[in-house]
């Protein structure tokens, strides 16, 4: 076969496919859709993404504007960097902008989008966030677990990663058990568990380029891995469900919220099926310096702190929300899908796009903030207002239902705050 007779149907069959990547872009694309770039048929502008996504995106609102479009592949993104129009999206476009975006890691990791993260806006949903309310993050709840926060913060090495004390944390709340550093029961469920849960985070958090081209999931397999890994967390999660299960038959449970999930099981087992239940499942020294002193003068230099001490600590909380501010958890808000048509900043934004909402730039915005690239716990003090301009949590109903659980294991937390301020002091 000669190199003509092959060369011939590949043209042809690129240029069919530019011209139905063209067709549908323009199919797709509302009459004022925002500002964007020139793209490339197929990929869009996938091959212009660079990390941090969140920097990367702040440099293209300075050139084109608070509100600007990109598509990822077919996929029309809709990016907010406006404290102003932000507002306007968890305010007026609040219902509207409910929905969450459907990728293959909600699909595997999420019990095919039914957890509370990865679920449409719908009843169930609501059902979700109710348990979650009231049963869970409620602060009678969170109270009840002051002392296993306590001694994780007390096992804590200054040294170690924060991310193992807050695992730790989450799961013995969770669960009963502790699957890192000291004291783990069984080394092997440990392992296993740690390993899945870096895998499980590691492709959980950031889009993979196969989400918006799956040509590239058919030759590099991403959903395959994906699957798998999804596969080996549910069977984690299911054990521990089993575990509490027969512990709940033999009278030995531990009062962790997998036996308070399967004490509402009892009481409706149509809802609260396991799915559900597994679903659920510093270089500033002048800055320390004033913590310390308020901390001596509020709690005493002998005395511990504890969890109501924060309230008497206002410089602490300021120090905290300044954190907040400057690295926020998540510097993009998890992505928000338009259930209508609706219009964003002046601008149309279709049914179906991904509108991101940028957190790094808005909370770094001098038309909001005084000196905002330097770390002034001050800001926050004697101006309740600012507290608001921050977003670390998300904002609206489809804002992070655990941020109470947050705040308290990675926020003000008065234990490893007394470790850090009065190390070596003597």
């Amino acid at each position: 076969m000669d190199q003509t007779s092959i060369l011939y149907p590949s043209l042809s069959f690129i240029f069919l496919l530019l011209c139905l990547n063209l067709l549908f872009q323009s199919k797709k694309q509302p009459q004022n859709l925002s500002p964007s770039l020139p793209s490339l048929p197929l990929i869009g502008h996938l091959d212009l993404l660079e990390s941090p996504v969140h920097r990367f995106y702040h440099l293209l609102s300075q050139k084109h504007g608070p509100v600007f479009s990109l598509f990822l592949g077919s996929q029309l993104f809709v990016v907010v960097s406006s404290s102003a129009v932000a507002e306007e999206c968890f305010t007026k476009n609040d219902v509207v902008l409910a929905n969450r975006q459907k990728l293959i890691t909600g699909k595997h990791f999420g019990y095919n989008y039914t957890t509370i993260s990865t679920s449409s806006y719908s009843d169930h949903w609501h059902n979700l966030r109710r348990i979650g309310s009231i049963e869970i993050f409620s602060s009678s709840s969170l109270n009840a677990f002051v002392a296993i926060r306590k001694d994780e913060v007390q096992r804590l090495l200054l040294k170690s990663m924060l991310n193992d004390l807050t695992l730790n944390n989450i799961m013995r709340m969770v669960a009963g058990k502790r699957y890192y550093r000291d004291e783990v029961k069984d080394e092997n469920e440990a392992r296993e568990f740690r390993e899945v849960i870096t895998e499980t985070f590691r492709k959980g958090s950031t889009a993979n380029r196969a989400e918006f081209l799956p040509v590239l999931n058919w030759f590099g397999g991403y959903e395959k891995k994906v699957k798998k890994i999804g596969k080996k967390l549910d069977g984690l999660l299911q054990k521990l469900v089993d575990e509490h299960r027969r512990m709940k038959q033999e009278n030995n449970d531990n009062g962790s919220m997998v036996d308070h999930l399967l004490n509402l099981q009892q009481s409706d087992p149509n809802y609260y099926t396991d799915e559900i239940i597994k679903g659920l499942m510093l270089n500033h020294p002048e800055v320390l310096k004033k913590a310390q002193a308020e901390i001596d003068t509020e709690i005493g230099q002998e005395n511990l702190i504890d969890e109501p001490d924060v309230s008497k600590l206002k410089y602490l909380q300021s120090i905290i929300l300044e954190a907040q501010r400057l690295h926020p958890a998540l510097p993009l808000l998890l992505p928000h899908v338009p259930s209508t048509d609706c219009t964003i900043g002046g601008y149309d934004v279709p049914g179906g796009a991904i509108v991101l909402v940028n957190a790094w730039p808005i909370h770094r915005d001098i038309q909001s903030w005084d000196d905002p690239t330097s770390f002034k716990p001050e800001r926050f003090e004697n101006d309740d207002s600012q507290s608001h301009k921050i977003m670390p949590f998300g904002l609206g109903r489809r804002a992070c239902p655990g941020s109470g659980l947050a705040q308290r294991v990675m926020g003000p937390n008065p234990w490893l705050i007394d470790s850090m301020l009065r190390v070596g002091k003597g």
